[in-house]
């Protein structure tokens, strides 16, 4: 109950400081004329309804399973981290489109950055603080929509601090053609999270395996109950369900062994990949080893 609290209260705050860092951004875009601090309002639009997709998908993903989702709801947060993929992949083409404008127009080029470096410092600073909190929570939950509402903002940190950046520069320089160059550079970084987060999830909602590391722990695991009981197993497939990682296999007994201990053997297992790899949902099938 304290982690769904958690992941409530760190999709909510997402959603509260990308509201404030659009309007601000918004703002100063237009008394500036900066395409590159536009280009972040575009960037944390994107950040915003992601965190609402978040936010709907972390209460979704809570709810127990039902007669209609007999497997749980934490699909509703690998569709999420689809979605905000898709959506910052979608603000990087529009940020390049409008830059191209500007530079194949560059008559009106000026930037007057003193606005747009102390929203941009704010922004960077921010998202620093409410991404932490975001990793934090996706780590301890193993939230899936949180951990790439968190990798969205860590791209903002990254291209607020470069739009900063460029626009002190503009400032000693007064090259203002470099305004809709940074904007490019900072959509190629917002693709390329977007890119990355839209791969993750989509082998999550295709059922693609765990990891290789998680699966040599399964392996791990099993292989010590060879000692305890466990003659060999075999069919072993792991896939993610959201925040939960989702093990069937069929374990091998000998066939004069009572049901009773194989259920046993079978809890303890089932204890261990808990304790290795967190939430887990197993499904164990017992069969008599006919070699033993």
């Amino acid at each position: 109950m304290r982690i769904e609290t958690e992941k409530k209260f760190a999709a909510g705050l997402s959603i509260f400081s990308n509201s404030v860092i659009i309007i601000l951004k918004l703002i100063a875009g237009h008394i500036s004329g900066s395409i590159s601090i536009v280009s972040e309002a575009i960037h944390s639009l994107s950040d915003f309804l992601a965190s609402i997709l978040t936010f709907f998908s972390v209460m979704k993903s809570s709810e127990p399973a039902d007669k209609k989702h007999p497997f749980g709801h934490g699909k509703y947060e690998d569709m999420s981290g689809f979605i905000e993929g898709g959506l910052i992949i979608f603000a990087a083409g529009f940020i390049v489109f409008e830059a191209l404008k500007k530079i194949i127009n560059p008559s009106a080029t000026a930037v007057d950055t003193t606005l747009g470096l102390i929203v941009m410092g704010f922004s960077v600073v921010a998202n620093i603080l409410v991404s932490s909190v975001l990793f934090k929570v996706a780590k301890d939950s193993d939230s899936v929509s949180l951990h790439a509402d968190a990798e969205h903002l860590r791209t903002d940190v990254l291209s607020s601090l470069g739009v900063f950046l460029g626009l002190l520069l503009i400032k000693i320089t007064g090259i203002h053609l470099l305004d809709p160059i940074i904007a490019i550079i900072v959509a190629i970084i917002i693709f390329r999270a977007g890119f990355s987060i839209s791969i993750s999830t989509m082998n999550n909602l295709l059922d693609c395996s765990l990891p290789e590391c998680d699966l040599n722990v399964i392996c791990r695991i099993l292989e010590t109950f060879k000692s305890k009981g466990i003659t060999n197993y075999k069919d072993l497939r792991a896939r993610r369900l959201g925040p939960q990682k989702s093990i069937e296999v069929t374990l091998l007994f000998p066939k004069d062994m009572t049901i009773c201990n194989c259920h046993t053997i079978c809890d303890s297992i089932e204890k261990e990949l808990k304790a290795e790899l967190g939430d887990v949902t197993s499904s164990i099938h017992l069969e008599p080893d006919s070699t033993k």
